[in-house]
């Protein structure tokens, strides 16, 4: 079964997520944004094997350590989709844009595609892709505890910003609801900001895609 645990990092609070399959110990980490110490803080305290790296999307905050942490690690990267790769390319630039350390480029091990499978140990994520926040946005879901991993396409309350270069409103929440929605409304997600919620709350409480 897969485990989890999140850690905040980058001065944005970016939920990364250190998952493991409880049987294996294997382990992937989700949007290493930064503050690597921690990360390795987590991998060492649950005694886990990091294996590889996911990636729901590339803006600075999600994906600024991925390439120090591979090195690192001799990891591979997985993901994001491959409309991304503009954002992959612009990291430095965001970095001056949102008064970060300049992160370095790197190219995907694997590009991820809508209806891939991830393995992290004997578990299987589900990719689905979830364009809207940026055009290459991906979702990792886990059917089997109900859990899953949307980086910034929807949050607690809210939903991912779209006035940056490649977001588009009506794409987000044709994403939600089409393609979140249908996971059930038990299933909890881990948004890349703040607390954890449930679709089915979502559905009935969220200003921007409530009752939809």
């Amino acid at each position: 079964m897969l485990r989890y645990e999140t850690i905040p990092v980058t001065p944005f609070q970016q939920n990364c997520s250190l998952v493991w399959c409880d049987q294996t110990r294997e382990a992937a980490v989700i949007d290493p944004g930064g503050d690597l110490e921690l990360i390795r803080d987590a991998i060492a305290r649950h005694g886990v094997t990091l294996k590889q790296i996911l990636l729901t999307h590339a803006h600075i905050d999600h994906a600024g350590g991925t390439a120090a942490l591979a090195r690192e690690f001799a990891l591979p990267i997985v993901g994001p989709h491959p409309a991304d790769q503009y954002w992959i390319d612009a990291l430095a630039q965001q970095g001056r844009m949102f008064g970060l350390a300049a992160a370095e480029t790197f190219a995907p091990t694997r590009w991820l595609q809508d209806g891939d499978r991830v393995e992290v140990g004997r578990s299987t994520l589900a990719v689905r892709h979830c364009p809207g926040h940026t055009p290459g946005h991906v979702v990792f879901h886990d059917p089997q505890t109900r859990r899953a991993f949307v980086g910034d396409v929807l949050f607690s309350g809210s939903v991912g910003r779209t006035d940056l270069p490649g977001g588009d409103t009506d794409t987000l929440i044709a994403s939600i609801t089409q393609r979140l929605w249908p996971m059930g409304d038990d299933t909890v997600f881990i948004p890349g900001h703040g607390p954890e919620s449930s679709f089915g709350i979502e559905r009935r409480t969220n200003p921007f895609v409530g009752g939809t």
